[in-house]
């Protein structure tokens, strides 16, 4: 197996989690809260994307967040902001993504998905090696920062997953 397959198994893992933790809610079950303050199904899913498609645009010469060139915003009631991924928000930001229902969650992370692993199936060995971000010691290389949009996304899924079986 070639890396970028196993690039492209792990990925390709995520949609049907992601429809596994919201098909069939509300839009108000979406926005439920465990506890004052906590992580929604709806926030989740939407931080895990915004994630992937801000990190795999940022890595595609030329390409764009599909947040800002699509439709999403919209559906979630915010602006296409392309520096809000959630990173650091608020309980009371957490509140303000307000998915309209679990489609637009699912055709969001799909369409992201599908970019994704579209360009992970082009990627080489030597590919991974390139430094992406110098910014850390030691600098970040494709190869890891695609592990660790993965492990973000898989974790966040998860927690999802957890948020939704609390759902009364």
């Amino acid at each position: 197996m070639r890396v970028n397959e196993l690039l492209v198994e792990g990925y390709g893992r995520l949609p049907e989690l992601v429809r596994g933790a919201v098909e069939g809610l509300s839009a108000q079950q979406l926005t439920w809260a465990p506890t004052p303050g906590a992580n929604t199904v709806g926030w989740l899913v939407w931080h895990l994307t915004r994630v992937q498609d801000g990190h795999v645009a940022e890595l595609i010469d030329g390409a764009e967040q599909l947040w800002v060139t699509g439709d999403w915003a919209g559906r979630f009631g915010l602006d296409p902001d392309p520096g809000n991924t959630g990173y650091g928000h608020t309980a009371a930001q957490v509140q303000l993504v307000r998915p309209d229902g679990p489609e637009a969650l699912v055709g969001y992370f799909e369409a992201v998905s599908a970019r994704t692993l579209e360009w992970l199936a082009t990627l080489t060995e030597q590919d991974l090696d390139r430094v992406v971000d110098e910014a850390w010691d030691p600098p970040v290389t494709l190869g890891v920062r695609l592990v660790s949009v993965l492990g973000d996304d898989t974790q966040h899924v998860g927690q999802a997953a957890y948020v939704r079986g609390l759902i009364p």
